[in-house]
């Protein structure tokens, strides 16, 4: 078991890195990106994620989205540490809970792995 701790991201945070092939990471930045890619690297998260950032509108009700072959607090689980690692941000509308993408987040991701820049 590890002992590192998953880094909780403010959805504001713009996670700012050159591609992986132009530099070389800080320190703080590789624990943040790793956070990210963490969270992503669990099948249901990973499916989780997948299903919020093709839903209609951009946004998806969890009613919607809870169909991973889990249980619904399993979903939740997933959900949290999707949140946690700031890949989703959520609001609650009344019983129900929407989430959506954060996109700065996964520009920062997708900039890091661009390997043609």
């Amino acid at each position: 078991m590890s002992n590192l701790e998953l880094v909780v991201l403010e959805p504001e945070t713009v996670p700012c890195c050159a591609p992986i092939t132009s530099e070389e990471l800080s320190a703080e930045d590789s624990v943040r990106m790793a956070a990210m890619f963490k969270a992503l690297a669990d099948p249901v998260r990973l499916r989780l994620f997948s299903k919020v950032a093709s839903h209609e509108g951009g946004e998806a009700c969890v009613c919607d989205i809870q169909d991973v072959g889990v249980s619904q607090p399993t979903v939740s689980h997933h959900l949290k540490k999707l949140r946690e690692a700031g890949l989703l941000t959520s609001e609650r509308r009344g019983t129900w809970v929407y989430y959506k993408v954060a996109p700065s987040v996964v520009a920062g991701m997708s900039a890091l792995l661009d390997l043609n820049r």
